[in-house]
């Protein structure tokens, strides 16, 4: 018996346990009282603070040079109340709210004054993150306020805001569907879209990051009221927490929409990003800039961005986007400082960076170094890109497609990439060891935001394909993601056989091409159903939700099986589940497979019709036939 020593695990949490506490001195810029504001700056020379009556125009009320506090520290007090006014700062390099303003006018120029207990919807001070007893109860749910909400068909009102997640409707698809958590693409103030022209059509995923720590206006109904953008979204928190649905807050600290008028250049060029031996911009985000976790400022920007959205906000959890650009060391803290918070806010993301980073890789947060982050989870591309196939071509298909040689990589996939005595890591794709100390660093999926949806991304592989056989590839893929250990996820309107026209990387594609049709819930009605029982079978069974490495290693094995197929048995209750044994067929390819399980008396409680726990279509023998693209559950 192979034995799997605990000491990484154990090296890896006392690291985590002895990592330096926060120094918290940066970022409160402006702290408002009905008696007078105070204005702090990090800035390498003399600041200038200029007043506004508004967030845009020119309504200049005074200038005030503020004055020093310390090395780097400029401050200033204005008497009087000041609720209502607008800011910037400006060293000489052009104005800016700073690079912590916690609310902004109208397109993110000029910061907002403002009293935050205003922002509060009610019944907010009892509301709070929700608990889990573990990270594998997780339902991951990723979606774009206006790709969920823009269509007719949806029945929405509130198209392309924030508040379309607080209607009956969107919550009831939720909960049916059996989400209990949901990513939300990035929220932020992002550059890309005009706010001053809502009534023009612009999509944007909002990966252009402008102010990190204020809502975006767009998604709000009046981007001009500094307030009503932070309530808007208070409110959708609050109304999601109230039906068991968390929050998922999709962060881009990696780069910034632009580096030379970024708020962070304005404020102190140089201290945030990275740059290259030669001097120039380093771009490992593949945006044209990257900053640079590891400095002191960039690292305290983002403990305390978190933070702030964790405590102000109530976000349950955090997806930070190309997480390989960040340091490990940054990373961990971030973890740490949430935890302090509450243990329950979830941390996951892109364990990848999109270019060469001007730090080494063994420092980097990429998936490879995942057993030096502990209470973090990582995006697994292994077991996406084995059931259908790579990212980098969209033509090439896998084990979806009935190709052999992916079987390992399924299987890494369904032990959530923990080291297992069944699996063989050298013939994975990507990965040649395990890289997750437990299944809650994770995340298992098929498809996302970036990328084909599913039903594209089969059609595209599988020229000619009819409707009814892309189903069936459908609800095979979703199975495998479904029914592996780690934190399952899933991308926003696949449940309805979403397509975006082919279009891969769909970021500023218009509403034609990223809308939801809310009418392929009558035309699909089966595929639905499918999911729905995938979320609920999940649900009802531990053996699914295993949250340790030991237990998986001690009640999951493998099946022996051909090239197109994956069987394996959670035994003996595994995760305290009131099953005994539990097999899962999965025969992907286009023949039929006959498979040896256990001798005795099962009953089949799933196939790709349908899952039922209640189900029990009897099974006696210890030869199981397959049919071609097929899948089968059983239990003893």
């Amino acid at each position: 018996m192979k034995i799997f020593p605990l000491l990484p695990a154990i090296a890896s949490i006392l690291l985590l346990n002895a990592l330096p506490a926060r120094s918290q001195t940066t970022f409160n810029e402006v702290e408002y009282s009905p008696r007078q504001t105070v204005f702090k700056l990090n800035a390498p020379k003399q600041p200038k603070l200029t007043l506004y009556k508004s967030g845009q125009g020119d309504t200049r009320l005074k200038h005030i040079k503020m004055q020093p506090a310390g090395k780097n520290v400029w401050t200033c007090t204005v008497k009087g109340d000041l609720k209502g006014k607008f800011y910037t700062f400006n060293i000489g390099k052009g104005e800016t709210p700073g690079v912590f303003a916690k609310a902004v006018g109208r397109c993110g120029k000029r910061g907002a004054i403002v009293d935050l207990k205003d922002t509060n919807p009610a019944g907010w001070d009892n509301d709070t993150q929700l608990t889990t007893k573990k990270m594998t109860d997780l339902v991951i749910y990723e979606l774009h306020y206006r790709d969920f909400s823009v269509d007719p068909s949806s029945g929405l009102v509130n198209k392309g805001k924030f508040l379309c997640l607080t209607e009956k409707k969107a919550i009831d698809h939720l909960k049916e569907l059996g989400i209990n958590a949901v990513h939300v693409l990035p929220s932020f103030d992002f550059a890309s879209v005009d706010e001053n022209h809502p009534e023009q059509p612009q999509y944007n995923w909002g990966y252009d990051p402008l102010n990190y720590n204020v809502p975006e206006g767009s998604y709000s109904y009046d981007a001009s009221n500094p307030t009503r953008r932070i309530f808007e979204f208070k409110t959708m928190v609050e109304k999601l927490h109230e039906n068991g649905i968390r929050v998922i807050l999709d962060v881009v600290y990696n780069h910034t929409f632009d580096l030379d008028h970024s708020n962070f250049n304005l404020t102190f060029p140089g201290a945030y990003y990275r740059y290259t031996a030669d001097g120039k911009p380093s771009n490992g985000s593949g945006c044209g800039n990257e900053t640079a976790s590891e400095k002191p400022l960039m690292r305290e920007f983002m403990l305390e961005s978190v933070a702030y959205w964790a405590k102000e906000y109530h976000i349950d959890g955090f997806r930070f986007d190309l997480m390989g650009c960040h340091d490990i060391e940054t990373m961990n803290l971030i973890r740490k400082e949430l935890a302090a918070i509450n243990p329950n806010i979830f941390v996951y993301g892109e364990g990848w960076s999109a270019g060469q980073c001007a730090l080494p890789t063994d420092s980097l947060a990429v998936k490879a170094n995942m057993k030096q982050m502990p209470g973090i989870a990582a995006f697994c591309d292994d077991m996406r890109d084995a059931l259908r196939g790579p990212f980098s071509d969209d033509h090439k298909g896998a084990f979806l497609a009935g190709l052999p040689g992916y079987e390992e990589s399924i299987k890494a996939g369904i032990a959530g990439m923990v080291a297992h005595p069944q699996v063989d890591y050298s013939k994975v794709n990507y990965s040649k060891e395990p890289w997750a100390l437990e299944p809650t660093q994770m995340i298992s999926y098929v498809s996302c935001h970036d990328d084909m949806c599913l039903a594209d991304r089969l059609r595209a592989e599988l020229p000619g394909i009819s409707t009814d056989e892309a189903i069936r590839l459908d609800k095979i893929a979703q199975t495998v993601v479904f029914l592996s250990q780690g934190v399952p996820f899933m991308l926003c309107g696949e449940e309805m056989f979403r397509t975006k026209q082919g279009v891969h990387n769909s970021y500023n594609s218009p509403d034609s091409i990223n809308r939801i049709d809310w009418d392929n819930l009558k035309r699909y009605p089966k595929l639905y159903s499918y999911y729905c029982d995938l979320t609920r079978f999940r649900r009802e069974h531990p053996a699914f939700r295993m949250g340790s490495a030991e237990e998986i290693r001690k009640h999951l094995e493998f099946l022996p099986t051909k090239n197109g197929m994956v069987t394996f048995m959670l035994k003996n209750h595994a995760g305290g589940d009131e099953w005994n044994n539990i097999i899962v067929c999965i025969n992907a390819g286009d023949d039929d497979q006959l498979v040896d399980i256990p001798d005795g008396k099962w009953y089949i409680c799933g196939d790709l019709d349908a899952i039922d726990t209640y189900r029990s279509d009897e099974f006696v023998g210890h030869t199981l036939r397959m049919y071609g693209q097929s899948v089968k559950i059983l239990h003893d």
